[in-house]
Order: structure tokens, then sequence, then C-alpha cells
């Protein structure tokens, strides 16, 4: 039996997390490049995104932002939550910008990581920078797809 390539244990990763995750697709947020260690979500800030102050409410995009996270840090098939989270906010999205989440881990160790997020709308204006701290739990997405001593 073959092992699955990395970048195949990542599809299938997310695969299986998109088949259940309803506050993401919700939200119409679409996978744009699932790899191994990396996400790529993106967003269209629809009208009852916005706040008072007619831009983006910041919970959306941090929504986006967290969910670009996880598909980066579960991308190994282990099941893996957020711990703690921060996010900085730098410029606005406005009704019908599109925002695409790029999530990178920059560290991955024993049971911890750490992944950097970058939120962009569509002219490629650095919306915010969120990071977030991850813990590995029990469990696999997948069953079986990654045996128990396969590299990664």
């Amino acid at each position: 039996m073959t092992r699955p390539t990395k970048e195949e244990i990542a599809t299938k990763s997310a695969e299986a997390m998109w088949s259940t995750d309803r506050a993401s697709r919700h939200m119409g947020m679409e996978i744009v490049q699932a790899l191994p260690s990396e996400a790529v979500l993106r967003m269209k800030v629809r009208p009852e995104f916005c706040n008072g102050h007619a831009i983006c409410h910041g919970g959306f995009i941090f929504t986006l932002a967290d969910s670009a996270f996880a598909f980066a840090c579960n991308s190994h098939n282990k099941v893996t939550v957020a711990n703690n989270c921060a996010i900085t906010f730098v410029a606005a999205a406005k009704e019908g910008d599109v925002l695409t989440a790029h999530a990178r881990e920059v560290h991955r160790g024993g049971r911890s990581g750490v992944t950097e997020v970058e939120v962009r709308d569509q002219n490629a204006k650095l919306v915010a920078l969120f990071r977030g701290h991850s813990t590995q739990i029990k469990g696999e997405l997948v069953p079986g797809l990654t045996p128990e001593g396969h590299a990664q």
C-alpha cells in the first residue's frame, strides 16, 4: 500500500473539514488552496457583513482568517484547535470587496503550532494580520489516512 504524500494528506484533510464546516460555507467562503502547513480562503464582503460605519465588521474578517488558520494547522490530518488568536486590522474592507486569507504555519512542534495569516483585498491591499496558536488534540480528520509513525 502506497503512503499518501503530504499534499494528498492536506487535500483530504481539507475536504474532510470542509464537509462539516457549516460556518465557513454559510459565510460564502471558498478554499482556494490547501497545502501542507498552508491554506488560502476567499470571501466576498456581503451587505450584511457591514457595521454602522458601512465597513466590514471586524468579526467577519477575523472569522475568515480563523478559518484559513484552521485549514493550515489541520493539514496534517491531526485534529488541531486554536488556543489563542490575535488580529490587527490595518485597513478597512467594504461591501463588495473580495478578501483572501493566506495562512502559513511558521512553527509546528510536538502538539503546538503558530500560524500567521495575511488578509488582503482584491487589489492586494493588506487588510489584517492574524496570528494563531494551535494545540493538537486526539483524533484524525480522516481515520487511517496517516498511520502512526508516518513522517509528516
